[in-house]
């Protein structure tokens, strides 16, 4: 088959092998980070930190030059400089110029580094090979070694003296230029340079770093005593609510895991602010977690799921997961394992699985025996954790709008209005479907809708916020009104507000005030904006009707009386104009239902006929009224209702004035 591309050869000699440092210089992004150079300095930082971790050094010195270039200087042994017995070339050499060459693979015993940040041995080669100049020196039993380097390849061999009186007895000295084109910015970030250096000292007792900036003269030095604790209490947003929850433990003859291996750790708690999460692996920070911070996260959820259990505090139907105990926890965690595997080169992730058994192997029996110790505290970190699972599992029930085409849908069973005039435009909350029916045809149609209401509305005096869309009919009263549920001291967006009168209108029985009072309550409580820019209203359609006969010239007269003293005040009235007693006809309505449209447009709808009073809060403040309502409306309040009604029963009239 002929190819498509004539002109492109394909042959053996278009395969090319990269020797070398090349493959660094041809795709750098797959062995650092290419945003600027922190980490190829950081990966000499690394090195002079892994000396002091294995209890060779000291002191770290870091220096950022004029030129951009940045020198680091440790007092550990000293990189060997003399001939690799199998490379024929000196190990300086070797340790700077070639993939996967170092002293951290030796990992038996006696090794040079029992552990360590660098595993891949690419670390200082890639320094090196973005680096248009690096000078090494190495001062190493009586003598000084040096080494220049450009681009990754020698340019100065190896020269070797004795050491002079001014010279450091032991230690490693690297100058860095950074090549500029390799990196988006050559600027080294400083404010992260400092952080990476002050967190070298807060994680190696007794280590001394320092940073000394040449332009700004600006020099800073960190030796923390107090270690995690002194650094985590710096860097928290606000002040613990317990004591600092800290340990230190590394295993011992264990049989799953080496000598040495384990963590330190330091944990608060706080109420507010971000929390401060930092984690290691042997000195190296791992922005991005990993399975050490997997262990952290399960050794503190497991044992506070324990102290619960323990104390029986879980309340019934409560689930714990470990975000409700991890959500306000800030930690520095230092681990250390003896071969970690990482996340590729740049090292930002742990990724070593038995990592979360170590570290959690070890903070669960020490954060469960210091619960156990300081139970009080226990009690009130459970307290927290038990609502953080409550808040998670309201969230997770959560009841949205039902929307279509990214707005809210009207529901089907409103009956809207022509006008879009809020000033003018009224909706009446009406009981059932044949009482809607009536309303529907009696309304006047520019400016009154209709809504009808399916039974008795949820007493919502006790039901979350998250959880009032559930309920079908409040769901559809919040969208036809064009508002959402809210609170006293909410700020609710009123200016997709529909109506400018929201009218309650329930039957004139008993059935149709407790329905009114339960729509009272959802406003109150969910939509109190409402009722303070005096949008609801309250409609009082009536009890009874009297039809009263012709007499002379006066024509028979129907006359609605809305309970029982406007009925007796309607019967004295025909008395004194001369009907005779037991002429007249009493009705009494079971429901709006049974009136035709013309007597619910005359008696309750009509603006000129009707009455139709104003919500609005009494005397009382609110908090006041919210007392009272909670005793008429509470569930758990039985006594203090019967105590209310007792009292005021006669006259109850709630300080939600109508």
């Amino acid at each position: 088959m002929a190819s498509k591309h004539p002109d492109i050869a394909y042959s053996e000699g278009s395969i090319r092998v990269l020797k070398g440092l090349e493959p660094v210089k041809q795709r750098p992004g797959m062995y650092t980070r290419t945003d600027n150079p922190l980490h190829i300095v950081q990966e000499v930082i690394d090195n002079a930190a892994d000396e002091a971790l294995a209890g060779f050094g000291k002191k770290i010195k870091v220096v950022l030059h004029d030129d951009q270039s940045i020198t680091i200087e440790d007092d550990g042994r000293g990189i060997p400089f003399g001939m690799h017995p199998e490379e024929n070339a000196p190990v300086l050499e070797l340790v700077f110029s070639r993939l996967h060459a170092g002293g951290k693979f030796d990992k038996g015993q006696g090794g040079a580094y029992s552990f360590s940040g660098g595993l891949h041995g690419v670390g200082v080669s890639v320094t090196n090979a973005l680096s248009s100049r690096m000078e090494v020196t190495s001062y190493r039993e009586g003598q000084v070694a040096t080494m220049v380097f450009s681009h990754g390849d020698v340019i100065e061999p190896l020269s070797v003296r004795t050491s002079a009186s001014g010279d450091r007895k032991q230690g490693t000295t690297v100058r860095v230029w950074p090549e500029a084109k390799y990196f988006e910015s050559a600027t080294l970030p400083w404010a992260e340079l400092v952080h990476l250096l002050r967190s070298k000292a807060v994680l190696m007792a007794g280590v001394s770093v320092w940073l000394t900036n040449e332009k700004t003269r600006e020099q800073l030095q960190w030796q923390y005593k107090g270690g995690l604790r002194d650094y985590l209490m710096q860097e928290l947003p606000a002040d613990p609510m317990f004591p600092l929850f800290e340990g230190e433990q590394y295993a011992d003859n264990s049989e799953q895991f080496s000598d040495g291996e384990g963590a330190a750790w330091c944990v608060a708690f706080t109420e507010e602010g971000a929390p401060v999460r930092e984690s290691y692996v042997n000195l190296i920070p791992t922005p991005a977690g990993g399975t050490h911070d997997s262990g952290l996260r399960d050794g503190l959820f497991q044992a506070v799921k324990s102290f619960i259990d323990l104390h029986a505090l879980l309340p019934k139907g409560v689930k714990l997961m470990p975000e409700d105990v991890f959500a306000r926890a800030s930690f520095v965690l230092s681990a250390k394992v003896l071969d970690p595997q990482f996340q590729g080169q740049i090292k930002e992730k742990l990724n070593s699985r038995d990592a979360v058994k170590l570290v959690s192997g070890f903070v669960r029996p020490s954060l469960e025996l210091w619960l156990n110790e300081h139970v009080d505290y226990g009690r009130k970190l459970a307290e927290i954790v038990i609502k953080a699972a409550q808040s998670r599992q309201r969230a997770g029930q959560k009841v949205e709008k039902r929307k279509g085409s990214g707005v809210a849908v009207l529901p089907g069973k409103l009956t809207d209005c022509e006008s879009r005039d809020i000033r003018d435009n009224e909706m009446f909350l009406v009981e059932g479907d044949s009482a809607g029916g009536s309303a529907k045809m009696g309304r006047d149609k520019e400016t009154q809708a209709v809504l009808p209401l399916r039974g008795k509305v949820l007493n919502t005096w006790e039901v979350e916020r998250d959880r009032l869309f559930a309920n079908t009919e409040i769901h559809d009263i919040s969208v036809a009104i064009g508002v959402d549920p809210h609170g006293p001291d909410d700020k609710p967006d009123l200016s997709n507000l529909r109506y400018g009168k929201v009218c309650i209108l329930s039957d004139a029985d008993v059935d149709g005030s407790h329905i009114q009072v339960l729509l009272l309550t959802l406003f109150f409580r969910h939509f109190p904006k409402l009722i303070e820019a005096g949008h609801v209203y309250v409609a009082r359609p009536p009890l009874f009707r009297v039809d009263a006969p012709a007499r002379g010239k006066k024509p028979a007269a129907k006359h609605y009386a809305l309970d029982e003293a406007e009925l007796q005040a309607i019967l004295e009235k025909l008395r004194k104009d001369g009907v005779a007693e037991g002429k007249w006809t009493i009705s009494r309505f079971k429901g709006l239902g049974e009136m035709t449209a013309e007597q619910l447009w005359e008696t309750t709808l009509n603006p000129d006929t009707r009455r139709l009073l104003q919500v609005q809060l009494g005397t009382l403040d609110w908090l006041e009224t919210q007392i009272t309502m909670s005793k008429l409306m509470g569930k758990g309040e039985a006594a203090a209702r019967r105590e209310l009604m007792e009292l005021h029963g006669d006259a109850m009239e709630l300080e939600l004035d109508i």
